[in-house]
């Protein structure tokens, strides 16, 4: 199940997550850092090789040493004391590239947000000492969006925060930056998912279809915009769960679901009972674009695969991030389709799931049940 997931607006431009990674406390587990050459623990332990005299960040990128040669230090100024020579690859003495890097990208992140007017990306390079194709790539790497987007990012926070005080709309568009407001109203629905005055009166004039289904999990409602599905919740009853999508939208016209939607909930009941029948679903999902980079690599899951909240981070590319993971993973209010359900704790253990742990564990039974169903045919 690979769901196309719209962009709309987020809450807030992405922010930079701190690494809360843990230093580690063996030398097995800094072997397998080393083996994962895991920049994460750069500055957290460093590794010396007999046979070549060298001591190295967990990150360098030189051949991998037998393990038998390898000596671990818990500073610098240890292993150089024990007489090895710093690494000319990987030059430990000095900051690590991924510090570099994120100290740039960070630069550039504050640039953009304090920003009044568009900044060009020559400029933005230019600003942070690289080329400009070298910034786009190391940017959208770092970030997970690109210059533009992530300035885009900026401008829906500015028109949001505006349109929510008693300033006009017209000053709202100027505040945040745009030019002209034929330029802002083009944007507008990929801003703020519906029309600015919409928007800034709560949803007033805009239809947001819902529907109630039984499931084999209980009770669970779809609601859809003209974009998309924008929330799929598991609940105890309708009232309780109709009560949840009035508090996002006070204003706007909550409407029983047509034949068109009522095709939709019929599907997403039906990957939810045989998750082998998904299939892509038009999503509008809103948050952060940090939370949208973690729902989408959480998209690419096969069936039936689980991954730590630990691993997840690393596959975005920010291995400190565990935390704000898991924090994403529950702020995902679209059940089934942004499988959160498969992402476990290092030990392999279920924690905690919006809709409740025994879903969560059904449902990877249903998946793991299908997979194994398979292999055996």
């Amino acid at each position: 199940m690979n769901p196309r997931i719209a962009m709309p607006p987020r809450k807030n431009p992405l922010t930079l997550v701190v690494d809360q990674t843990k230093p580690l406390a063996s030398d097995e587990a800094r072997w397998r850092a080393v083996l994962a050459r895991d920049a994460s623990q750069d500055g957290r332990f460093y590794f010396a090789v007999k046979t070549t005299g060298v001591v190295c960040r967990p990150s360098c990128p030189s051949r991998t040493a037998k393990r038998g040669n390898v000596t671990f230090f818990e500073s610098l100024p240890a292993a150089l004391a024990a007489g090895f020579r710093a690494c000319r690859r990987c030059k430990p003495e000095g900051a690590s590239q991924s510090d570099t890097d994120a100290a740039r990208i960070r630069k550039a992140c504050d640039l953009l947000s304090s920003a009044e007017a568009r900044v060009p990306l020559d400029a933005l390079a230019a600003a942070v000492c690289l080329s400009a194709y070298h910034f786009h790539r190391l940017f959208k790497s770092v970030t997970g969006v690109t210059p533009r987007q992530y300035q885009a990012e900026v401008r829906a926070g500015r028109v949001r925060a505006g349109l929510a005080t008693p300033s006009s709309v017209t000053a709202a568009l100027f505040d945040a930056g745009f030019g002209s407001a034929a330029r802002f109203y083009d944007a507008a629905p990929a801003v703020l998912g519906m029309r600015p005055v919409a928007f800034k009166r709560g949803g007033q004039g805009e239809t947001i279809q819902y529907a109630v289904a039984s499931s084999t999990l209980g009770q669970v409602m779809v609601a859809m915009t003209g974009k998309g599905i924008c929330s799929i919740e598991f609940g105890a009853g309708e009232g309780a769960l109709k009560d949840r999508l009035a508090g996002r939208f006070p204003h706007a016209t909550l409407q029983a679901a047509d034949a068109g939607a009522q095709a939709l909930v019929q599907r997403v009941v039906a990957a939810i009972e045989s998750p082998e029948s998904a299939a892509s679903l038009p999503l509008d999902i809103r948050g952060t674009a940090f939370q949208h980079r973690v729902w989408r690599e959480l998209t690419t899951l096969r069936r039936g695969e689980t991954v730590s909240y630990a691993e997840l981070a690393r596959r975005i590319g920010q291995p400190g991030a565990a935390r704000a993971v898991a924090s994403a993973c529950a702020q995902n209010g679209i059940a089934v389709l942004v499988p959160c359900h498969r992402v476990v704790r290092a030990d392999g253990a279920l924690s905690g799931y919006r809709w409740g742990v025994e879903r969560k564990r059904e449902l990877l039974d249903r998946e793991q049940r299908i997979d194994s169903d398979r292999a055996k045919n």
